[in-house]
């Protein structure tokens, strides 16, 4: 009969396996936490200062950049301790507080992807009425409903994984994982399985389906458009698809390697593939809006040479 528990850590045991690639793996993501940091400031910094750039798809741009900082400072603080450590034991209630960082940035992205989504539809399916409904009010409400809707999605999923008598404590990955826990459980787990597929559902896969349906609506309207108009729409909505696809890839990897053993395979690879969905769209996002956009760029670029002329003198 298996001893019904509740701990008080958690033992993060994928980091056992690492060995000695725990020093590269520890200076590749001090670099690119910095530059996670870094980049993403530019962009808020540029966008907060620019008043051309207060415009709908800037903010929410922003409100990527901003959600990027809050799931990496979840996230990356602790790993790069856990790299350097000999023991990697995480007490519950970090555990779980790291669970609910990490989780409501995965949703905030698709939240937030979702609202870009709407604004995009409205700039090019319906150019006249675009500064009559998106209007200062409507922007504040999406915003407010793309933070509110999954910090709550996420709550209630994770209040029924707290209550849950567990019989063990070691969570395969180098971070905490709802999943994980739910699957230490010593009594049946139905609704906790019923309500997270309902909140998946909801806070992962209707995003999904909205941002498809309003591109395919956007497709059909450029198809009668001429050359220019194409153009002008791909230049527009280029940056906002590639984020999507990234973060959908991401994600979809995330749940995939969520049902498979990571101990099986090489522990360098397993770190990578669990790391990719916390990693990959801070890094990115910052880079395809930053580069992508010219009314970013540009600003970005004449940020950049006022410093170097501060500088100089």
């Amino acid at each position: 009969m298996e001893n019904n528990t509740t701990p008080f850590n958690f033992n993060l045991t994928l980091f056992v396996n690492i060995g000695d690639y725990r020093y590269p793996v520890f200076l590749l993501c001090f670099l690119l936490y910095g530059f996670i940091i870094s980049a993403n400031l530019v962009i808020i910094l540029v966008i907060s200062r620019e008043r051309t750039l207060h415009q709908p798809m800037y903010i929410f741009i922003s409100c990527l950049s901003i959600n990027s900082l809050y799931g990496s400072a979840g996230f990356f603080p602790r790993l790069l301790k856990d790299l350097l450590s000999d023991t990697h034991l995480i007490s519950r209630s970090a555990c779980f507080a790291q669970i609910y960082i990490i989780y409501t940035y995965a949703s905030y992205e698709l939240t937030i992807l979702g609202v870009m989504a709407y604004d995009r539809y409205v700039a090019v399916c319906q150019p006249l009425h675009y500064h009559s409904k998106m209007t200062f009010k409507t922007v504040s409400t999406l915003t407010a409903f793309a933070w509110i809707y999954p910090a709550f999605s996420t709550g209630t999923c994770l209040y029924l994984s707290v209550r849950l008598p567990l019989c063990g404590n070691e969570i395969p990955k180098v971070f905490c994982a709802n999943w994980n826990i739910v699957k230490l459980s010593c009594v049946a787990t139905f609704v906790n399985n019923v309500v997270g597929m309902l909140m998946t559902v909801a806070v992962a896969f209707l995003p999904l389906l909205y941002v498809l349906y309003t591109y395919l609506r956007i497709l059909l309207v450029c198809r009668k458009g001429s050359s220019e108009f194409r153009a002008k729409v791909l230049q527009s909505c280029l940056p906002h698809v590639v984020t999507f696809v990234i973060y959908s890839i991401t994600g979809f990897c995330d749940i995939a390697l969520s049902r498979y053993d990571l101990e099986e395979l090489n522990p360098f690879v397993a770190v990578i593939l669990s790391l990719e969905f916390v990693v990959i769209p801070p890094v990115l996002n910052p880079l395809v809006y930053g580069l992508k956009l010219p009314d970013i760029r540009r600003h970005i670029y004449r940020m950049l040479s006022w410093s170097k002329t501060i500088t100089e003198k």
